[in-house]
């Protein structure tokens, strides 16, 4: 499975932030709650419509989004 397969981009919903395919649900706000301590199950059992795949493809793009991630260091 790909993140790709589940992960959408359209400026028409959420002005365009990555949100999981048919959800109106953002992917920082699904790793929010979980670095909130928000269980699986419990995040599920909040969004029925989300399924354990949907859940690892917000992980997946947020770790390709920061391993893309170029950090410059400043001097002080």
């Amino acid at each position: 499975m790909s993140w790709q397969d589940r992960i959408v981009i359209d400026p028409k919903i959420l002005t365009g932030k990555p949100t999981i395919k048919g959800t109106r649900l953002a992917v920082e706000f699904i790793v929010d709650l979980l670095a909130r301590g928000w269980t699986e199950s419990e995040i599920v059992k909040n969004y029925p419509g989300l399924t354990h795949q949907d859940i690892l493809a917000c992980l997946s793009y947020a770790s390709e989004l920061l391993k893309s991630e170029t950090v410059f260091p400043t001097l002080v």
